[in-house]
């Protein structure tokens, strides 16, 4: 993302997990962790959903941490359908050693950090495109920041709002956007950072 990426390596229980850490300048808030979308269909933590996330956490004063799933890029270990992607989240957050921190995500990745939000309860939780039709998603709380684009052609906004709908759950809807935000990131990018406390 930037020359000063980092590359970072954490012991996960299938082996190395592979991380892209971003710090920001100045004093450092907390910790985001950012969840990338499904590995078997080419989601890597450099898929640009994931990248415009990490830019906004920076730009509000986050160490960013971008972990790649299992099997892809330099992480270890096979795709487990959710389970190990969320020990290994889970591993890497303990490895981070943040007494604060942000949980966001993108498609299946989103998922997976809506179950992590229920074991470590996040300062707060951003779930984009969130992939409720790929992987069983849980409630979630309720300062949640839920963003999906008009015109998804992978996860419906119907189920979106079917999942939202009885934990009276707002969606930040973003007209003509396609699930990966083609042309749309500089407004995903806006209503992160400017839906910050």
């Amino acid at each position: 993302m930037r020359a000063s990426t980092r590359r970072e390596f954490v012991a996960g229980a299938a082996g190395r997990i592979e991380c892209a850490v971003d710090s920001p300048e100045g004093e450092t808030r907390g910790v985001a962790l950012i969840a990338h979308p499904h590995p078997l269909f080419g989601g890597s933590l450099d898929n640009k959903v994931v990248q415009t996330l990490a830019r906004a956490f920076l730009e509000l004063g986050y160490e960013t941490w971008r972990p790649n799933f299992r099997g892809v890029g330099a992480t270890e270990g096979v795709h487990d359908e959710g389970r190990g992607e969320l020990e290994d989240l889970e591993v890497v957050l303990r490895h981070t050693a943040a007494t604060s921190f942000v949980l966001a995500g993108f498609s299946f990745g989103a998922a997976v950090q809506a179950r992590l939000a229920g074991r470590r309860p996040p300062q707060r939780l951003v779930l984009v495109g969130v992939g409720v039709t790929r992987l069983e998603s849980p409630p979630v709380p309720a300062d949640t920041l839920v963003i999906h684009g008009e015109n998804d052609e992978t996860v419906p906004l119907a189920a979106v709002l079917e999942w939202a709908r009885p934990q009276e759950l707002p969606v930040v809807l973003v007209p003509g956007a396609d699930h990966f935000f083609h042309r749309k990131l500089h407004v995903l990018r806006t209503i992160v950072t400017s839906n910050w406390k």
